[in-house]
């Protein structure tokens, strides 16, 4: 059984270039995702494959969701990038990249919603304020293009949640209060809700 994921204190060595994983790594990945010992191992054998250098870049990230969604994904897709790159190098190694990937295929809705709120956190400060709120809206609406039939301007919509769920009215979202409007607001959700890049594909072309 795996154990929750918690990216401040899981940390995995990586092998070199076209190397195999080592068991103690896998092990490590075991405890801290929720994917068996084989499914980590495909998962690597592919992400080497793809990533030779055991990163993937800001680049191949957005060309992964620009294909798959009809918009413009490319701020999203940044927004995303920042969630993956835990110890914010600018690259995203493959821990990292399995790690999260866990989370928002497989995780449970706490780890959905710890993983959403990191995404609307931009400067990681442990709160979401109105201007953060609005730039991840409008991203998502960039995303969706066309497909997204409800376009509420991303001002109008962050003012409408912060007075549902701004409890104590400092203009920041707390976790706690994330989470809370999260479980009640279908647009808040949307980001835990959509269909992610199939990744697998990506890392199988050629």
């Amino acid at each position: 059984m795996t154990t929750r994921f918690t990216p401040r204190f899981c940390y995995v060595i990586m092998g070199q270039q076209n190397t195999k994983l080592k068991q103690e790594d896998i092990q490590e990945l075991f405890n801290c995702t929720h994917f068996s010992k084989s499914e980590i191992q495909d998962w690597y054998k592919n992400f080497m494959k793809k990533c030779p250098k055991g990163m993937i870049t800001l680049k191949q990230i957005t060309e992964m969701y620009s294909e798959y969604f009809e918009g413009d994904a490319q701020e999203f897709a940044c927004h995303v990038f920042r969630a993956f790159d835990d110890d914010g190098n600018g690259v995203i190694d493959f821990r990292e990249f399995l790690s999260s990937l866990s989370i928002t295929s497989r995780g449970t809705l706490e780890e959905k919603l710890d993983w959403a709120f990191s995404i609307y956190d931009i400067d990681g400060d442990g709160g979401i304020s109105k201007e953060e709120m609005t730039k991840i809206i409008l991203s998502i609406q960039k995303m969706y293009g066309d497909s997204l039939k409800e376009k509420e301007p991303p001002l109008r919509r962050t003012e409408r949640i912060f007075h549902q769920f701004d409890t104590n009215n400092d203009g920041v979202l707390s976790l706690s209060e994330f989470k809370d409007g999260a479980r009640s607001d279908p647009y808040l959700v949307m980001i835990l809700q959509y269909k992610p890049p199939r990744h697998r594909d990506f890392f199988q072309k050629s």
